[in-house]
């Protein structure tokens, strides 16, 4: 349970941070403020999903939000990478942030991969 909330708060503050990022960003150029607000709603969108996933009523349905985390993550992932290879952004903020996306993608990779394995465990009759 423990995990749970330290994961929760680790999604959270990465949605805080996409937000900050998104306030410093140099909005009156039309490009940025366009990828600035797509990054902004899928770098949130990633903890509002983790939410929801342990809201899930199955494992079905918590795989399938775990999973839209990872694919929101992965879209992060490339609007950061468009500011900073197409729009010339540089900063440590995005930098970090690009890490941290990295990270998460493969925390929810290996959490969809061991629940569907728990459950095929659970389908299997002993002996």
């Amino acid at each position: 349970m423990e995990r749970k909330e330290e994961f929760k708060k680790r999604t959270k503050k990465f949605a805080g941070a996409v937000i900050g990022l998104y306030c410093s960003l140099p909005k009156q150029r039309g490009e940025v403020a366009v990828i600035g607000k797509q990054m902004l709603r899928s770098g949130t969108s990633v903890a509002a999903n983790y939410r929801e996933a342990f809201r899930a009523r199955s494992a079905a349905e918590f795989i399938s939000k775990i999973e839209t985390c990872t694919q929101e993550a992965d879209e992060t992932q490339l609007w950061f990478e468009l500011l900073r290879d197409d729009c010339g952004i540089r900063s440590k903020a995005l930098d970090r942030l690009y890490s941290e996306s990295n990270e998460l993608i493969s925390i929810f990779v290996a959490m969809s991969k061991n629940t569907k394995k728990n459950q095929v465990k659970k389908l299997k009759p002993e002996g």
